[in-house]
């Protein structure tokens, strides 16, 4: 009998040896799990650090919301196929999906920097496609900001993970208030340059009001106005006497002088040549049609 007994108990020990080597404890599959965790985030953070690259050089990643989450469930299904199985054990199936929570959260965020990043330059490509639109005289302001918007909401569409918290109505209320204040400052520029306009203008016409007014002046006390000016200028013969008379809208202006003949002496007493027409008559006629 003690034989028999001694014998159940190393059978019974034996069993529960077995059991325990091929049962892991929770701290040793929590280590397994971190391991796996460490080498698919190494993996996936190289595929990240290359679409930061991209996107801080100044191009956008096409189709970065379908890329970031194809980048996510690969390293899910990567995680799964690579850590230990739980063996139905609650505990550690509360270990693998905190594991799996954590992983997707670590992915997440340094996604979600690059597509806050790419946001940013998409309002800044916007922004660029609003002022130039803005330029044309054929395209108002208004115009301008629809198209701008339209690509906004179309890229920050198309960058956004489907299924996650991404959104980017913030960054598309801060775009429309850059254009509805440029286009504010567009029109007070005009405005301003619309009225100085119209003051040189009023100018122009008050300037023209005023010389008619002259001009009736002038009618009412030297007659009308003749387009005739005629001058005339004769200098008595040896002497240093200069005549001249002027004609000029409806007024008569004659004028005596003495002014000596320096170069008397060198052409003779009849001049270098005689002068046309009788007593040396010197003649000037302008017409203004």
């Amino acid at each position: 009998k003690f034989a028999a007994m001694m014998y159940t108990l190393l059978a019974i020990f034996l069993v529960n040896l077995s059991t325990g080597m091929s049962a892991m404890s929770p701290d040793s599959y929590n280590l397994a799990c971190h391991n796996v965790f460490c080498k698919v985030t190494s993996s996936v953070m190289k595929e990240v650090d290359g679409i930061k690259s991209l996107v801080e050089s100044g191009e956008l990643c096409s189709q970065l919301g379908a890329e970031s989450e194809s980048i996510c469930n690969k390293a899910l299904e990567e995680f799964s196929s690579l850590a230990p199985d739980a063996e139905n054990d609650q505990t550690l199936e509360d270990i693998f999906d905190q594991k799996v929570e954590e992983l997707e959260k670590t992915i997440d965020l340094p996604l979600q920097m690059v597509y806050m990043k790419q946001l940013n330059l998409i309002r800044d490509k916007a922004l660029e496609r609003y002022k130039s639109a803005s330029k044309n005289t054929e395209s108002s302001d208004y115009q301008a900001m629809i198209s701008a918007d339209q690509f906004f909401s179309k890229e920050a569409e198309q960058s956004t993970k489907p299924g996650s918290t991404w959104e980017y109505s913030s960054e598309r209320a801060a775009l429309q208030s850059i254009m509805n204040e440029l286009a504010s400052k567009n029109k007070k520029a005009s405005d301003q340059a619309l009225k100085a306009a119209q003051q040189q203008s009023t100018a122009m016409q008050f300037l023209q009001h005023q010389q008619q007014q002259l001009s009736a002046l002038q009618q009412q006390i030297y007659g009308g106005n003749s387009p005739w000016n005629f001058g005339a200028a004769y200098r008595i013969p040896d002497t240093s006497i200069n005549l001249s008379c002027n004609y000029q809208q409806g007024r008569t202006n004659i004028q005596m002088s003495c002014v000596p003949d320096e170069y008397a002496p060198l052409l003779g007493a009849n001049g270098f040549s005689h002068g046309v027409g009788p007593g040396n008559l010197g003649l000037s006629v302008n017409l203004n049609i």
